[in-house]
């Protein structure tokens, strides 16, 4: 049966369940032979039912087609009159039963063959393209059943792919280099985003200039590209982290610390530098840093997932991209489907959308972001014992992507 969604005007298909056979009227000899006729009919299409529409139009052409007891069948001069309308209705029922069966099996088979994966996602607009793919039903579409955890950073989410709590993780550079050092078997699939990080000070501090970072007590959260940030703004400063104190702290935990004048300053990335605005208004007061550090975010799955499932990893690249169309051709309705699902007023995000650039790709940028954090990392001692510089030509991993839009891959330089 096809019926009118009233919410979005579009027709659906909806099985019908079977009707019962027909109550056996008592009016005479030819309607006892109607009778046995449609209740072996019900019983022909309701035995037929479950194999298939070509069994049930089978079915409806043997009821319609053969012969009777006594050389009657539904041609038969016998039957006409009042025969004749069970016949019409008969037949009716029977094109209305294997015309919703035709239209409902695509659906139903749709549904049983939605493949699940689980994704830990950073809820912040640096993983708009994933929340437009899950909000605008994107994910469905490719036939994907993705379960979302939300978290506050990346390495909290590749942290937790990393122990078997999810399958895919949105994560920036810096938590890939720690894995990579540590000899995780890591699958990097696609970039999705880049982003400045941003500095917010408190006004009271009196912080005009980044040389004005001296003796001060700067937040950052250890493992993520914000302590990358932090140590790239102190050396454009002329400062090392002996000239300030620097306090680790989540990103969620700065704006209350900088509340109760805990800290100078903090260096992480929207929506926090955003809220610290709203809600502190002329008590806080962003530092000019932009075009310092440009943080990636990205997708990631362990070696093992991308082999055994390919097609799901396919997929969600598929997704983003489909996404990622949609965002740049309804940026004011993206908007607010990012605001509302990071709790944002629109406005608010509105006003740093300029800020991030989607774009599911696999880039240069990408390489040297990985190696530029790898590099800090050897330099500063922040790594694992014995770790090297990864191989990096074993962690990103062009196929899928490139399978799906080769332009989308334009890595140049041997990784």
């Amino acid at each position: 049966m096809v019926l009118i969604d009233p919410g979005s005007g579009l027709m659906k298909a909806s099985r019908v369940p079977l009707p019962q056979a027909p109550m056996r009227p008592r009016r005479g000899q030819q309607d006892d032979f109607l009778d046995s006729l449609t209740t072996g009919s019900w019983r022909c299409l309701r035995k037929n039912w479950a194999a298939g529409p070509c069994r049930l139009i089978a079915s409806w052409s043997s009821i319609f087609g053969r012969s009777y007891p006594q050389g009657r069948s539904l041609r038969s001069p016998a039957i006409q009159g009042f025969g004749m309308r069970s016949t019409i209705a008969l037949r009716s029922a029977v094109f209305v039963l294997s015309a919703s069966f035709l239209l409902s099996s695509p659906a139903r088979a749709t549904a049983e063959e939605l493949l699940k994966a689980r994704l830990a996602q950073n809820l912040g607009p640096i993983s708009g393209l994933a929340i437009v793919a899950t909000a605008k039903g994107i994910f469905a579409k490719q036939g994907l059943d993705i379960s979302v955890s939300n978290f506050t950073s990346g390495k909290q989410c590749l942290d937790t792919v990393l122990g078997g709590g999810a399958d895919i993780a949105t994560t920036a550079e810096a938590p890939v280099t720690a894995a990579a050092m540590a000899q995780q078997p890591i699958a990097f699939v696609a970039g999705m985003e880049y982003s400045d990080l941003k500095t917010m000070t408190a006004a009271s501090a009196r912080i005009k200039t980044k040389a004005d970072l001296r003796g001060k007590r700067i937040a950052f959260t250890a493992g993520t590209g914000s302590e990358v940030y932090t140590s790239v703004l102190l050396k454009a400063a002329g400062l090392t982290a002996k000239d300030v104190t620097l306090v680790n702290l989540r990103p969620q935990e700065m704006l209350p610390a900088m509340a109760a004048g805990s800290i100078d300053a903090f260096d992480t990335w929207e929506p926090h530098v955003a809220n610290a605005r709203k809600v502190l208004g002329e008590a806080a007061i962003p530092l000019e840093t932009k075009g310092l550090y440009s943080e990636t975010f990205n997708i990631v799955v362990m070696q093992s997932y991308l082999a055994a499932n390919p097609a799901i990893v396919s997929k969600f690249l598929a997704s983003l991209i489909e996404a990622e169309g949609w965002l740049k051709a309804h940026p004011d309705e993206a908007i607010e489907v990012i605001a509302a699902a990071t709790g944002m007023k629109r406005d608010e995000l509105a006003s740093i959308w300029p800020d991030y650039v989607y774009h599911v790709r696999l880039d240069d940028r990408i390489l040297t972001t990985l190696k530029t954090h790898a590099a800090w990392r050897l330099e500063t001692g922040n790594h694992p014992p014995g770790a090297s510089m990864p191989d990096f030509s074993k962690v990103l991993v062009t196929g899928p992507l490139k399978a799906l839009d080769p332009a989308r891959v334009t890595l140049a330089a041997n990784p």
